[in-house]
Order: C-alpha cells, then sequence, then structure tokens
C-alpha cells in the first residue's frame, strides 16, 4: 500500500510540514488573550489599523491610477515609443519599495539636493517655505504605488492583449465614444485581472516593513517588531500577526468574491497592429507622458541616483561586501533549490494522484506566498523555538552540555521560511511545465516498468527545464529582496545585502547603502524582463 502511495504520502506530510507555521499563527486566532489585547487597543492598536488602512487605501489608490491607464494605452494605442514603454513599464518592479524609499529621501530630505538647491535658488531658509514631507504616511503610499503598480498594468494589460477588437469596434457601431467604449465594454471585461492585480499589490503593501519604518509609520508590520524586539513577548507579537493575517485572509477571499460569476469571453484571434487606436498630436504627446512618467519616477530616478552614489560617493567596496554579497547569493541559491525542489516533488505527487487530501495540502503549502515574510517569521520562530528547548531540556536531563540553538538560531529557520514564503512561486512555474507534458508519456514509461520517480528524473525534469529554471530565478531574486523574515530570523553577526541597506539607510548613511541597493535592483531586473518576454508572445506588435 505504501509503496503504491509512497509519494502521495511523502507530499502530503511535506506540504502539512510547511504548513506549521501558518497553523501556529492560526491558532493564535483563537486563544485571544483579553488583556493584552486591551493593553494594545488602549495605547497603539487604534494607530496600527488606521494607519494599514489609509495606506492600503492610498496605494490601492495609486497602482489603479498608475497601472490601469498605461496598460490601456500600451495594448490598445499606437503613439510614438509604445513598443519600448511597454516593457519598460514593467522596470520599477525590480525595485524593493524600501530601496526606492531610501532613495527619495536622500534626494528630497531637507539636506538633499532637490530642497538644497531651491534654498540657495531663492535664499529661503528652513521653514520659509512649504515641500512635500517625504517621511510620512503619503510619502510612503507615493513610494509603494510608485513600485507596486506593474502589478496592475501586467494583470491590466494582459487582459486587454487578449480582447477582441471587435468588441470596442461593436460599441462604436452604437454610437459609443472610444472613451465610453473602453469605460463600459473594455474596463468590466478586464475587472477580474485588475482585481488580481490590485490584490497583490495589497498584499505586498501590508507585507512591507521597511518603507513604513524609515518613514515612522505605525502598522501592524512595525508593531511586530517593535513588539517582538522591543519587549520581547512572542505571544503578543504572534497575535498581532494573527491581526495581519485576518487583513491578508479578507484580501484573498474579496480578490476571489469579485470573481465568483466573473465569465468574461472574447475572441481568440490576435489584434494586427492595424487595428491599434492611433494617436496623433496633442493626444500623442499625453500619452507618451503618461506612460513616461510612472517610469522616470518609479525607475530611472532612483536608478540612475543609486548608480551616481554607488560609483562615485560611496566607500570604496571591501571585502565586507564581498561576504555580504556571497552570503546573500548563497543563501538564496540553497532557498531557490530548496524550494524548487519541493515544487517538483509535489506538482509531481499531484500529477500522478490527483487525490483530494494532495490537492488539498498542496494549496495550504502555496498560501506562504500571499502572507508578509513578518507572519511567516513568527510562524516559523515559535515552533521552531519550542523544539530547540525541548532538545536543551532533554540533554540537560541526560547530564549532557547543552547543544544551544540548533534551529532558530541558525540558517535552518531562515531557510525553512524563505521555503514555505516562495514555494508558491516555485509551484506555479513548475506546474506549468508539468502541464505541457502529454500524460501518454506517463503511460508509454509505465508500461515499459519505470516506476514515478524514475519516470520524473529521465523524462518530466528534461521536458520542463526551462519551467525550472525559471521558478529558480524567480525564487533567487525574491529571497534576495526579502527584509522582514531575514531580520527577525536571520542568525547573529550574519548580515545580507537587504539587511546591510536597511540598516546603513537607518543610521542616516543613505550614499553607504546604495551599493548593496543596486545590486538588489540590478538582480532583480532579471525575472521583470522574462515576464515581459512572456507577455510579448500573446499578440503580435
Amino acid at each position: 500500500m505504501f509503496k503504491r502511495h509512497g509519494l502521495s504520502v511523502f507530499a502530503v506530510v511535506i506540504a502539512a510540514f510547511l504548513s506549521l507555521p501558518v497553523i501556529v499563527i492560526v491558532s493564535y486566532l483563537l486563544k485571544a488573550d483579553g488583556a493584552l489585547w486591551q493593553h494594545l487597543f488602549d495605547t497603539v492598536l487604534n494607530d496600527y489599523l488606521v494607519n494599514s488602512l489609509l495606506l492600503l487605501l492610498g496605494v490601492g489608490t495609486g497602482v489603479l491610477l498608475l497601472g490601469v491607464p498605461t496598460a490601456w494605452l500600451t495594448s490598445m494605442c499606437s503613439f510614438p515609443g509604445r513598443r519600448w514603454l511597454s516593457w519598460a513599464l514593467l522596470l520599477p518592479l525590480a525595485i524593493p519599495a524600501y530601496i526606492i524609499a531610501y532613495t527619495y529621501t536622500g534626494l528630497l530630505d531637507f539636506a538633499g539636493p532637490v530642497q538644497t538647491w531651491i534654498r540657495d535658488l531663492t535664499g529661503l531658509g528652513y521653514g520659509d517655505y512649504w515641500f512635500f514631507e517625504i517621511r510620512s504616511l503619503g510619502g510612503a503610499i507615493v513610494m509603494m504605488s510608485l513600485v507596486l503598480y506593474p502589478y496592475v498594468y501586467l494583470m491590466a494589460r494582459a487582459a486587454f492583449l487578449e480582447q477582441s477588437v471587435n468588441s470596442i469596434e461593436v460599441g462604436c457601431s452604437l454610437g459609443y465614444s472610444r472613451w465610453r467604449a473602453m469605460w463600459s465594454l473594455a474596463l468590466p471585461m478586464a475587472r477580474p485581472a485588475i482585481i488580481a492585480g490590485l490584490s497583490l499589490a495589497l498584499m505586498e503593501t501590508l507585507a512591507d516593513y521597511g518603507t513604513v519604518q524609515y518613514f515612522g509609520v505605525s502598522t501592524f508590520t512595525t508593531g511586530i517588531f517593535r513588539t517582538f524586539y522591543g519587549y520581547g513577548d512572542m505571544a503578543a507579537a504572534a497575535q498581532l500577526a494573527a491581526s495581519l493575517l485576518a487583513f491578508v485572509i479578507l484580501l484573498v477571499l474579496l480578490e476571489r468574491y469579485s470573481r465568483r460569476r466573473a465569465s468574461y469571453h472574447s475572441a481568440a484571434e490576435s489584434r494586427a497592429r492595424a487595428d491599434l487606436i492611433p494617436l496623433t498630436g496633442t493626444k500623442a504627446v499625453m500619452a507618451v507622458i503618461a506612460c513616461s512618467a510612472p517610469l522616470i519616477f518609479g525607475f530611472i530616478i532612483p536608478a540612475t541616483q543609486l548608480l551616481i552614489w554607488a560609483v562615485f560617493e560611496a566607500e570604496p567596496l571591501g571585502w565586507d561586501f564581498v561576504t555580504l554579497a556571497w552570503n546573500s547569493f548563497s543563501l538564496a541559491f540553497l532557498a531557490a533549490i530548496i524550494a524548487v525542489s519541493l515544487a517538483i516533488i509535489l506538482s509531481y505527487a499531484k500529477r500522478t494522484k490527483p487525490i483530494k487530501p494532495v490537492r488539498t495540502v498542496i494549496a495550504m503549502a502555496g498560501f506562504g506566498y500571499a502572507l508578509p515574510g513578518t507572519i511567516i517569521a513568527i510562524g516559523v520562530l515559535i515552533p521552531l523555538a519550542w523544539a530547540d528547548h525541548s532538545l536543551i531540556a532533554l540533554f540537560e536531563s541526560l547530564g549532557w552540555d547543552s547543544p544551544g540553538l540548533l534551529l532558530s538560531g541558525s540558517l535552518v529557520a531562515l531557510l525553512f521560511a524563505y521555503t514555505v514564503r516562495f514555494l508558491a512561486v516555485a509551484l506555479g512555474s513548475v506546474q506549468s511545465g508539468l502541464e505541457k507534458i502529454k500524460p501518454s508519456l506517463d503511460h508509454a514509461g509505465r508500461s515499459m516498468g519505470h516506476n514515478p520517480l524514475t519516470l520524473l528524473r529521465k523524462i518530466h525534469v528534461p521536458l520542463m527545464r526551462s519551467s525550472i529554471l525559471t521558478a529558480l530565478l524567480i525564487v533567487f531574486v525574491d529571497v534576495l529582496k526579502e527584509l522582514p523574515a531575514t531580520l527577525i530570523l536571520r542568525p547573529f553577526n550574519f548580515n545580507t545585502m537587504a539587511v546591510r541597506a536597511y540598516e546603513l539607510a537607518s543610521d542616516e548613511r543613505l550614499v553607504d547603502a546604495a551599493p548593496a541597493s543596486i545590486m538588489i535592483v540590478l538582480v532583480g531586473l532579471i525575472p521583470v524582463l522574462m515576464l515581459h518576454a512572456s507577455i510579448a508572445r500573446r499578440r503580435p506588435h
């Protein structure tokens, strides 16, 4: 029996183990401490709740205003630079929100070059003029909107590209203007994709720690860190993490509810370049400005400033940077190998035995990507700390020397958290590759006496090599950019480029944070360009 279902049993055990951090956090929703919540309510909970909601509302509005119009213009209209802008608008996705926050603070703060130039030009002094306060809730909203709008742009453009030109033409034949046809026909048809992109952007907003902490905005994420590090209260931190988890679950449910009756169909024919709406004169100029502005402010300005700081002003790179790079790349490589290997096993188990228990636990294991790194970190730390203390107690009872914190104080905890957090990314790519392989190959292999693992090694893995490489690259880059989980779980005296950039920026050494920041941005360009290539194949230009 075990021989027949061994792979399925193994997949269920692995998926259940990877679901442990989520289960731990959910359990804290069921055992709320009344005294603790009363204390939080009397002191900081109101700020956490209001600021988190305002942040979600502001970023949601910002990404819609930046993402949807640019997606419409680059997919439905013809104007100078459209082909280049269609992929360049994805570039801000390569910059983590905390890095763009550090960069613009260096540019726009009182001592930065912009305000210094204003004072030199006008002769005004401190307090004599008004200037936008970058370190504020409004600043956090602008920074996150600039780097998260590509989620909406990506989904909306893909939806617009798949729409038939006939729908717009029919609307125009009924007396609609092109604007009204877009508003009444194209947008409703793309609504599920837009909502999906918006949900991803809002989840990233809830997950952010570096930006809101640096700008002094109190949210649930900063509250978890403050409670965990400032008060050393693991239970209270878990309670706040559970509250944040409730926010995330609500976002997921709202996204799925919005698509409960969605059934939008479009013709399968491609749309040729001649079908694009031609824009000339003032309209063309406005389209170029509308599409260029998010790119300029979301990527070109911050990336250029980081490059200038890194090359001309930062301290010369030494062995410390080499160590940081080695720590970051080796950790990201190990996490990518582990996540993708498990994704292959789980996906193949689902393919060979698509029974309900296997499908259920794999879905649970893939839920980690929807959760902020802070929640994952707390969910990992609680059971591993319990296991460590149980092991220490066992050693002491036997009269042996204490082994120390073997799990919670080592890279094991960090790799576990990364695997839980980014397994869904690997699963998506691997499952996509597996689905392209015909089941007849499985039947042929089994008829020749090969077992499932032999089939996987000799047939499936070679055939889905590109999907596996894609999964490895995306997980690698995501781990490289991850900040909150790394801050909580990293071993003592172990730094990554993301953590080092955060520490230097927190010490107001923004220029010295530039080398690590620009390295993260450059590596982050890889999956962005891969995304562009996948979308470009949807329609000829």
